[in-house]
């Protein structure tokens, strides 16, 4: 690498010498070559570098507090709704298999994860781990990625969280106007629950990570006991006949429509339901202990998750035929057909309260992944700000949360949902190839949680996820790459002339 760099920085200077005898000065490709060379976009961040970084941020998260963000941010939309919509729609009783393969892809990429955290650290996600192992350009890249996931994700359930929101209150005679629960696309002025919720979002995280990570805790809490209550409730109302055919939409197809369906399309959709394992790695600066805690938080959050993925999804097709479970609220909805209508409103509830925690940690993550950023200077120096009081990076959360609230108040997100997912398993790729790359690159790195069975898992991760990727509709793909695009203009036009890297020895 150093011959690299080295041979590089001559070329360098060649060209810094044709242009200042004006032979290249006056071109484009100078300046594009000049800032652009490969000694820079490669150019990566030590694990020493981050180890001595003093952040400001307060560490007050233990390892099961971590568990709980990452329970917090997994439970929510996927087994409130996706789990009824992969089931009517893609899959059928088999959805079961659907939740088992997301998981597993999941799985591979969470031990992948573990290794990073305890190893590199920092509170960046895969940014961070990217920084280190790949440069700065894939570390840029990766985190514009991660903005658009966090950010998209936080506004989508905001708006499933209105409607939930706004049936309660429609049930005690409360409703507010249809103007004020649509977008203006809809035929409304504003979905004010979906913006309120973000705001008041806001609020708690300001005043601190503690507070944050004790609301999402009791909220969690909730969630289960509902959760609970179904499987009380269901495990004595299955028909083993709804589970024939047990795969009626087969492994994969495509539509004319160009919609997919089967197991491996459902996989690819309840995929969303996993999304914010990852969460729990961008609270690294936070942790009381990261390399011991970090690895504990998403392991445990994951297989926990995952295990109520599949009993809930079971129960779901035993109880109700699976063709009636396309509907906002299919826990809600099984039991109403059931006629147990006091769990349906002990569910809904439990659904408000799911809902609210998934925002919460994914707008906790969204807002660490951007002061990451700024700090090393790819960013803005506006958003590496802590409040000295809070020890929170306010000046990030209120313009996120500003944003987000704007966007889920007057924009119907739909289809902008599965963003989400595509850039998720870029970044679980990525994380997988960055275990496989440090362990030749820096062989010595000291990981106190290292990936079992030597380089199986992370391959396996890679080809798990790239393969969902490849489930995923074209139109999804278009808007992803239109989005890194745009990444690459801020990146050449930005970040490469103000990283904090252009002020180490070189």
């Amino acid at each position: 690498m150093q011959s690299f760099i080295r041979v590089d920085s001559n070329r360098f200077n060649t060209i810094n010498t044709l242009g200042s005898l004006g032979i290249l000065k006056p071109c484009f490709i100078y300046k594009f070559l000049r800032f652009t060379m490969p000694h820079k976009i490669f150019r990566t961040k030590s694990t020493a570098a981050i180890d001595i970084e003093d952040t400001g941020l307060k560490r007050c998260l233990s390892a099961w507090d971590l568990t709980f963000l990452g329970i917090g941010a997994i439970i929510g939309t996927g087994i409130f709704v996706l789990t009824g919509v992969a089931a009517a729609t893609q899959a059928g009783p088999a959805v079961i298999v659907s939740f088992i393969l997301a998981g597993l892809a999941c799985g591979f990429a969470a031990l992948a994860y573990a290794e990073l955290a305890a190893s590199v650290g920092g509170c960046g996600s895969a940014y961070g781990y990217s920084y280190v192992a790949f440069g700065e350009l894939v570390a840029f890249m990766i985190g514009w990625d991660l903005l658009l996931e966090y950010s998209v994700a936080v506004a989508t359930v905001a708006n499933g969280w209105s409607g939930y929101f706004n049936n309660a209150l429609t049930a005690i005679g409360l409703a507010l106007p249809e103007a004020l629960t649509k977008a203006p696309k809809l035929g409304g002025l504003i979905n004010l629950p979906a913006s309120g919720i973000i705001l008041i979002l806001m609020g708690l995280l300001i005043t601190g990570t503690q507070h944050s990570a004790k609301t999402n805790t009791a909220m969690v809490f909730i969630k289960l006991l509902t959760i609970a209550v179904f499987i009380g409730v269901a495990i004595f109302h299955i028909n083993p006949s709804n589970w024939q055919p047990f795969m009626p939409f087969g492994w994969f197809d495509t539509l004319p429509d160009g919609k997919t369906t089967g197991v491996l399309a459902g996989a690819s959709l309840v995929f969303f339901a996993y999304v914010g394992f990852d969460a729990v790695s961008t609270a690294g600066e936070e942790a009381k202990n990261p390399q011991q805690d970090l690895p504990f938080g998403i392991v445990t959050s994951l297989a926990f998750c995952t295990v109520i993925y599949i009993i809930v999804s079971g129960l779901l097709t035993g109880v109700v035929p699976y063709s009636q479970l396309n509907v906002s609220s299919p826990v809600a909805h099984a039991l109403q057909l059931l006629g147990i209508n006091w769990a349906s409103a002990l569910v809904a509830t439990g659904v408000i309260a799911g809902l609210t925690t998934v925002m919460l940690v994914l707008y906790y993550a969204l807002t660490r992944i951007l002061f990451a950023m700024a700090r090393d200077g790819l960013l803005s120096p506006f958003f590496n700000q802590i409040n000295p009081k809070t020890q929170t990076p306010t000046r990030v959360i209120v313009m996120c949360g500003i944003i987000m609230a704007v966007i889920a108040g007057l924009i119907p997100l739909g289809d902008l949902a599965e963003l989400v997912n595509i850039g998720t398993l870029a970044a679980f790729v990525l994380v997988c190839l960055g275990v496989l790359f440090l362990r030749v690159s820096k062989p010595e790195l000291p990981r106190p949680f290292k990936v079992p069975f030597g380089v199986t898992l992370p391959v396996l991760g890679m080809l798990s996820c790239t393969a969902l990727m490849a489930f995923l509709p074209a139109i999804t793909w278009l808007r992803f790459i239109i989005w890194l695009v745009i990444g690459l203009i801020v990146y050449f036009t930005y970040s490469i002339q103000h990283s904090s890297l252009n002020n180490e020895p070189k």
